[in-house]
């Protein structure tokens, strides 16, 4: 499962309701920043979610709507959390920008008291454990070096107790070595293999976080696809899809185009224009791939592979 909590859903500028872009994931012990708009780190504390193990940041494109939030941010973390290290990943103009504001601006002249490392990202996987793996693949916006990223938990195949018990195979270290693809020798001599005591693969949950982006071509269709809940920019609808274009950005139609086309669940919105309510949005979407979310500050979505539950803040705002 991944958890996705909104900070910022605003785009360019905030507003009364909307903070600039930013996200915390979360995935068992894992806590990714993802984007740093202005007012982040106050976004954090409203949220509850704090800055504990916050050390590993992902940019999207180095936009000031997306980034700003960094001084601030790394300053308060160099300074009152117990942290070793921060891990900035993205495109290299991306961090050249958050360098020039890390070292000129935020420690002008002196050493960070913490190690900052920036992560120049290529296409492919840039985090990966026993669970899940985390990759970046290129998109088409304003300027070069724009990323988005795929969150994609490992495939598994089902251990079949029942089937195991049948075989004789004892509990204990004989399971697990079979849950890991080895085979094991009983007691009697017979050697078990794994296929005989596990089940079909089952793939794992995917979720696509996608930033700023003026078009969709091939290779972001087949990112996307049958991803369990993709996210993604909205900041024009159809009627203006000129003016969308001219900016390099998505209106909700094209959105949710690429989300039908990709035989994705369930379809995020966000990044939106203040030229617009949230229903305008929400309707232009719907119309064409039902199952749209238009994501507000501090939505919290948990993200699986059956479905995506929206949590609602019962104190937020309508539009």
């Amino acid at each position: 499962m991944f958890e996705l909590i909104f900070l910022g859903t605003s785009s360019s500028a905030p507003s009364v309701h909307r903070g600039l872009s930013s996200h915390i994931i979360l995935h068992r012990q894992h806590r990714f920043l993802l984007d740093c708009g202005e007012g982040t780190q106050r976004q954090i504390l409203k949220s509850g979610l704090g800055f504990k193990r916050l050390n590993k940041v992902l940019l999207t494109h180095g936009h000031l709507d997306h980034i700003l939030g960094l001084g601030g941010l790394v300053s308060t973390l160099t300074r009152w959390e117990n942290l070793d290290q921060i891990d900035i990943y993205g495109g290299r103009s991306t961090l050249n920008r958050v360098g020039n504001l890390l070292h000129k601006v935020v420690f002008p002249g002196i050493k960070p008291p913490i190690d900052i490392n920036m992560n120049v990202l290529k296409p492919g996987i840039i985090m990966e454990d026993a669970k899940f793996s985390l990759s970046a693949f290129p998109v088409n916006h304003r300027g070069t070096g724009c990323f988005g990223y795929m969150f994609l938990e490992k495939a598994r195949r089902p251990f079949l107790a029942e089937k195991a018990d049948e075989l004789g195979v004892p509990f204990g270290p004989e399971r697990a070595q079979l849950v890991q693809g080895k085979p094991v020798t009983l007691a009697d001599g017979r050697i078990i293999q794994p296929d005989e005591v596990l089940g079909e693969l089952i793939p794992g949950t995917k979720y696509v976080h996608i930033g700023d982006i003026g078009s969709i071509d091939d290779s972001i269709v087949e990112v996307c696809k049958n991803a369990n809940a993709l996210v993604i920019e909205s900041t024009y609808v159809d009627e203006e899809a000129e003016m969308a274009q001219q900016f390099g950005h998505m209106t909700a139609a094209a959105a949710a185009r690429l989300a039908k086309e990709a035989n994705v669940k369930t379809l995020i919105l966000t990044h939106l224009s203040r030229r617009y309510f949230e229903r305008a949005v929400r309707q232009e979407a719907r119309s064409i791939f039902p199952d749209t979310f238009v994501a507000r500050d501090f939505d919290h979505f948990q993200i699986t592979k059956d479905n995506t539950i929206r949590v609602e803040n019962p104190g937020q705002f309508e539009e």
